[in-house]
C-alpha cells in the first residue's frame, strides 16, 4: 500500500469492506466449489434470495464475482480467484493468534494444576 493515493486507499478499504461480512464470505466459500444461482445460494446460506442478491451485487461491484444470465437465472462464479489466497492468508494468521493465545493460557494454567496435584499428596 506504500505510495498509494488517498483515492486508491479508499478503493482498497472498500474491497476489504466487501469481505468484512460473514454472509459474503459464506457466498465466496460456496462459489469456491462451483458456480451457483441466487436461489441455490439463498437456500445454502439460509437467507432470502433478495438478501443474497444484494450481497452478490456488492461482490460483483468489487470484481470478486461475475454474473452470467442463462434463461431466467443468473449464475455467479468467482471472478478473482486471488481472493482465496487473501482469505487463506488471513485465516492462517487468525489460527496462529489462537495458537499463541492457547499457549499463553496453558502457561498460566499449568502452575495451578501442579499446585492442586501437590496439595492432594
Amino acid at each position: 500500500m506504500e505510495g498509494l493515493s488517498d483515492e486508491a486507499l479508499v478503493q482498497v478499504a472498500a474491497y476489504f469492506q466487501a469481505l468484512a461480512e460473514p454472509t459474503r464470505l459464506q457466498i465466496l466459500n460456496l462459489l469456491r466449489q462451483q458456480e451457483r444461482n441466487v436461489g441455490e445460494l439463498a437456500q445454502l446460506c439460509g437467507y432470502s434470495s433478495a438478501n443474497i442478491s444484494r450481497h452478490l451485487a456488492l461482490l460483483t461491484q468489487h470484481g470478486l464475482v461475475s454474473r452470467e444470465t442463462r434463461g431466467n437465472s443468473a449464475y455467479y462464479r468467482i471472478a478473482d480467484p486471488a481472493v482465496y489466497e487473501l482469505c487463506d492468508l488471513v485465516c492462517g494468521n487468525i489460527a496462529r493468534q489462537f495458537e499463541r493465545t492457547a499457549a499463553n493460557r496453558a502457561a498460566f494454567a499449568a502452575p495451578a494444576v501442579r499446585r492442586r496435584s501437590r496439595a492432594r499428596r
